[in-house]
């Protein structure tokens, strides 16, 4: 990694802050001067920063774990794309969704739909719906695209998060600080350094500037992962020499596995066919096309449990409270008595006390038995499930 310096900060335009009124006092040891109503921003602790940022950049990525870029600022959103795209990191330049880190859940639920769309029109799933719904399956995946669809292959919260601009970021930088993720960020003369873990001070505002420090923070990260790639293989040859010769008498076991795994697989594979329902179902009002999955499908799904939040008054956490009590299948729930769920909720969240479960067993009994058409018009007919 090339080292920048002073000479190449200045004639990008990294030096220049804010107007001396729009200053923030917290950030007086990082100015240099002032001159004609804007400050300076000292380049040598610019440097320095800078260093400090990208060895500690460097020791995330070697560890595997992964960095999410934000930057919804129009002359930042392109160079931030393609500079954390070259890395193969994770980035939001559109808008940020909130809840992205503190309701990582809900944003992977999201991702994971995107999928399920592609699997459709992969296996010919798709054709089999109408014009309209097609077209209707089609924007909701151009909108999780743009939206998310730079995060897809983020399974887990980032190690570590790179922000341009703390002031238009803040909902990222509370959230980032709630779940005590390391915070990098270019900070402005107009911030506050006190929100960041690892601040560069620099002007966010001009493409230059941002080009030139992301340039030298993306190229720190590219050098942890091949730090990394290279450690694996020292010890991937290292476990290959001292590797004992296979037993003859373990080979019919690995026989049995390798056709287990064929089983699963197949199991897998079908699974997928009965889920179109479910996102037709969420962007349109009409009925859910039926589609029928194969005895081995249905029995993956019944051991997973069933979507409880197809009952009117049942989110997604008061799902999870049941499925964690034993109540993961509509024919469970449909046994379960009022009183027992209310219990249920209760020690799970005081935030799900004032749930009425007086008709969850109804909801679920018509669930159960597959009378999603008399279900529906059930709930058309009451508000928040409540007769």
């Amino acid at each position: 990694m090339a080292k920048v310096g002073v000479k190449e900060l200045l004639e990008a335009g990294v030096h220049f802050g804010h107007l001396t009124r729009k200053w923030n006092p917290n950030m007086a040891p990082y100015i240099y001067m002032e001159r004609n109503g804007i400050h300076v921003i000292n380049l040598y602790k610019t440097v320095a920063k800078m260093e400090e940022a990208n060895e500690a950049l460097k020791k995330i990525a070697a560890s595997g774990r992964k960095i999410l870029f934000v930057a919804t600022k129009k002359q930042a959103k392109d160079i931030v794309a393609e500079k954390a795209g070259n890395v193969n990191m994770p980035y939001i330049t559109e808008r940020w969704p909130g809840g992205m880190l503190t309701n990582f859940v809900t944003i992977r639920k999201a991702v994971k739909k995107m999928a399920m769309i592609d699997r459709m029109k992969k296996d010919g799933t798709f054709l089999t719906l109408s014009k309209k719904e097609r077209l209707q399956v089609n924007r909701l995946r151009a909108k999780l695209e743009k939206n998310l669809g730079s995060i897809s292959e983020m399974t887990r919260l980032p190690g570590a998060l790179f922000v341009v601009d703390t002031m238009r970021e803040h909902i990222a930088v509370k959230e980032a600080q709630k779940l005590n993720i390391p915070i990098f960020a270019m900070v402005d003369t107009n911030s506050d350094p006190r929100d960041v873990d690892y601040l560069i001070p620099s002007n966010d505002d001009a493409s230059k500037s941002i080009n030139i420090i992301m340039t030298q923070v993306t190229d720190a990260v590219a050098e942890g992962l091949t730090e990394r790639k290279s450690d694996k293989q020292e010890a991937k040859e290292g476990k290959e020499e001292t590797k004992p010769e296979a037993k003859k008498e373990d080979a019919p076991k690995a026989k049995v596995k390798a056709e287990a795994k064929v089983e699963v697989e197949a199991v897998v594979e079908e699974a997928p066919v009965k889920e179109v329902a479910a996102i037709v179902e969420e962007v349109k009002e009409k009925k859910p096309v039926k589609k029928e999955a194969s005895k081995k499908a249905a029995k993956a799904k019944s051991k997973k449990g069933d979507d409880l939040t197809k009952i009117e008054g049942v989110g997604p956490k008061a799902a999870e409270a049941l499925s964690n009590a034993g109540l993961e299948t509509f024919a469970k729930v449909a046994k379960a008595k009022a009183d027992k769920m209310k219990e249920i909720l209760t020690e799970a969240s005081s935030r799900l006390a004032h749930l009425d479960t007086t008709s969850w067993s109804k909801q679920a009994k018509m669930a159960a038995d597959e009378k999603w058409d008399e279900l529906k018009a059930w709930q058309d007919s009451v508000k928040g499930g409540v007769e």
